[in-house]
């Protein structure tokens, strides 16, 4: 596996990345990998890596790098309350789904330039707070996202500028919605709305509710891991790839 740390310019600076690949047999298709509140983190790193291994040229920036370059967190992140939890909230709070599509924009160009990057689709996902910017991604750039996952999105029905759930049926790729049962941050009843949405808008895909699951069940290092769920996460999404970007 080859992996690498660097900056992406973008509009707003310079975004770090992780990016990993196989060593032999590319180009492979890029899959741009959002993360989740608590930030970048070595959980996050190793989820990359598994994914590159099946043959993939993943992706994973620090979507907070406009509030500089301080802005990983230790493990108290999850801890509401704790300092390092108030920290990220502090960064949180003022993410807009707008700039993060520039960002998908600039990763694109980026992959594009790349000899190990295949030129063509793209796949997106992303967990908890990115599960909208996975879906609005493939509704800003049709043309380009073939492929576009939520897993526990947060907040899908919202009064947020391009909320996902008025932009889906601009999607021309597949979509897949990943719910958990147990979800403060997406709950039954708007999970409810968004099936009606999604059924309405003619996209292409599946929403799905994981049943006895907690928001966070396919990160190995979360109270709330659960290992068949986390697999059914990692066959859906593989099986999404592999239909549509190959």
């Amino acid at each position: 596996m080859i992996e690498k740390i660097l900056d992406i310019p973008t509009r707003d600076g310079a975004m770090e990345t992780f990016i990993c690949h196989p060593e032999r047999g590319g180009p492979y298709p890029p899959v741009l990998m959002l993360m989740d509140a608590p930030g970048i983190r070595e959980e996050l790193y190793d989820m990359a890596r598994r994914l590159a291994t099946v043959g993939y040229y993943v992706m994973l920036p620090n979507l907070y790098y406009r509030a500089g370059t301080d802005t990983k967190y230790g493990p108290d992140v999850l801890k509401h309350g704790s300092d390092e939890h108030k920290r990220m909230r502090a960064v949180r709070t003022k993410m807009t789904i707008p700039p993060v599509m520039d960002d998908v924009a600039a990763m694109i160009a980026y992959a594009d330039a790349q000899k190990e990057s295949k030129k063509g689709p793209v796949g997106t996902h992303g967990y908890c707070m990115s599960g909208p910017y996975s879906l609005a991604a493939a509704a800003r750039y049709p043309d380009r996202i073939a492929a576009a996952a939520s897993f526990y999105g947060t907040w899908l029905v919202s009064d947020a500028v391009e909320s996902p759930h008025l932009t889906l049926g601009k999607a021309k790729g597949e979509l897949y919605i990943s719910c958990a049962e147990h979800d403060e941050l997406a709950p039954p009843d708007m999970v409810k709305d968004l099936k009606a949405l999604f059924d309405k808008s003619g996209a292409k895909g599946e929403l799905e509710v994981h049943p006895t699951v907690h928001h966070g069940f396919a990160f190995p290092q979360r109270w709330c891991y659960d290992k068949p769920a986390a697999e059914r996460h990692w066959e859906r999404l593989i099986a999404l790839y592999r239909r549509n970007l190959g």
